[in-house]
């Protein structure tokens, strides 16, 4: 038994299941649509119409990442890395590695959530997701050992606790704004406001402010400028994410997912060996539902000229399009996964998804030297649909680098450095010539 404890290690290749390479290189993809905005435009994640143009070609890429992407991607992303933790605790507990199994896992996390730190304060990504899941994995490992049907029943509580908190929030916001307007027409009759009427007030003119053309206007300013200037922007809005986001939004989002991803890869959906029919029903009920929802979504955000309250209320039934869609994107990617064509695509995806952890920080490192003054300063200054080509260029550049680089290479760079500092050990990282890989793996 002591000899087992002695001996973990990293995953091996053998060991590594291709379909949830794939998926993982997919969403890797995929998100990044999505954080694009946020590395290119100020305050544009969510509301098209702050900055990147809310019109024609802009409009219809904002609608396409709105019905398919927004949250779905992150959504694919928790739940597979809530699949890679529990896969580590599962082959932990097969080998009877007791304390020193949970000791690699939490050391596991504690290097990750550092990795976060360092990510979003030194290559100025406010919305990275390392420190995040380095929190919500520490609670991941309660619940490692429910039964699938558990972990489902668990995940749909939280899910309906983020949303009855999004419902709240949006009766909120609509007294702040009705009280706020209260307060403007009380001025102008030179009436006296109410303490109510002061505090909404000052609430929505920061709101205001904050999405002003004069404001953008300096953030663009701050974030082309120099290294330290974006620094000095992007490090109040990592600082804000990483302590009010935690129990505001990840435990809701992000920890709801990966116990549903656990369940789904206990069920053995993720692996791929469901049969095509049940991941083609996966798919048209997926988006049947999914899509429907996210359309009268973004419907009523339009009809309502991208009001703030509009936005508010469409997070009512945010999980009730994202869910859906995302197991949609499941559905689709496994059934991708099974064809017996396209296996130079395959391959390069999942190549992609074998360095998921160095393409994730490379999308911020490349990001940072366009857009940022540490580089070519063009943040701000390409509109929403034109930062799309920005985003396909870095797909095929990792497309094109990831297999090339596991050539030659058993890890991602990144991957290596955190086994090395989990396992406590130092794993092959060039691979030998006339060698087999097992026998290298396996040392």
């Amino acid at each position: 038994m002591e000899n087992q404890t002695l001996n973990l290690k990293p995953i091996e290749h053998s060991e590594r299941i291709t379909a949830l390479d794939i998926m993982r290189g997919i969403v890797l993809c995929g998100i990044l649509l999505m954080n694009i905005n946020g590395f290119g435009l100020a305050e544009a994640y969510s509301d098209p119409t702050v900055s990147g143009g809310a019109t024609g070609w802009n409009l219809y890429t904002w609608i396409t990442t709105n019905m398919l992407f927004e949250g779905t991607m992150r959504a694919l992303f928790s739940l597979l890395f809530g699949v890679g933790m529990y896969i580590l605790l599962d082959r932990m507990g097969k080998r009877h590695a007791g304390i020193k199994g949970a000791d690699i896992y939490f050391r596991r996390l504690m290097w990750l959530l550092l990795f976060g730190i360092i990510h979003g304060y030194l290559l100025l990504w406010s919305g990275e997701i390392l420190y995040n899941y380095a929190i919500m994995g520490f609670l991941v490992y309660s619940f490692r050992n429910l039964t699938s049907r558990d972990l489902v029943i668990v995940a749909i509580i939280l899910f309906s606790i983020g949303g009855i908190w999004n419902y709240f929030e949006y009766k909120g916001n609509v007294k702040m704004v009705e009280q706020a307007e209260m307060a403007t027409a009380y001025k102008a009759e030179g009436k006296e406001l109410t303490k109510d009427m002061k505090d909404a007030e000052k609430t929505w003119q920061e709101i205001l402010e904050r999405r002003s053309p004069e404001s953008i206007a300096t953030t663009n300013e701050g974030m082309t400028k120099s290294y330290l200037s974006a620094l000095a922007i992007v490090a109040p809005s990592t600082m804000h994410w990483k302590s009010y986001g935690l129990y505001r939004y990840d435990v809701w989002d992000i920890l709801s997912m990966m116990l549903l991803g656990i369940a789904l890869f206990k069920w053995n959906i993720l692996s791929g060996e469901k049969p095509v029919k049940f991941y083609a029903i996966m798919v048209v009920l997926g988006y049947l539902v999914g899509l429907t929802v996210n359309y009268f979504e973004t419907i009523h955000i339009i009809n309502n000229n991208f009001s703030y309250v509009s936005f508010q209320e469409s997070n009512i039934t945010y999980d009730l399009g994202r869910v859906p869609v995302a197991i949609g994107h499941i559905g689709l990617i496994m059934l991708f996964s099974k064809l017996k064509i396209l296996g130079w695509l395959k391959n390069a995806i999942s190549s992609v998804g074998k360095m998921a952890l160095t393409n994730y920080l490379m999308h911020s490192v490349i990001c940072m030297i366009v857009f940022t003054g540490a580089g070519f300063g063009m943040f701000g200054k390409l509109e929403r649909y034109e930062l799309i080509f920005v985003v396909v260029g870095i797909w095929i550049f990792q497309l094109i680098l990831s297999p090339i680089w596991l050539k030659y290479f058993h890890f991602g760079p990144a991957e290596w450095l955190w086994r090395r500092l989990s396992y406590l050990q130092s794993p092959p990282f060039r691979k030998l010539k006339n060698m087999d890989v097992n026998n290298v793996i396996k040392y």
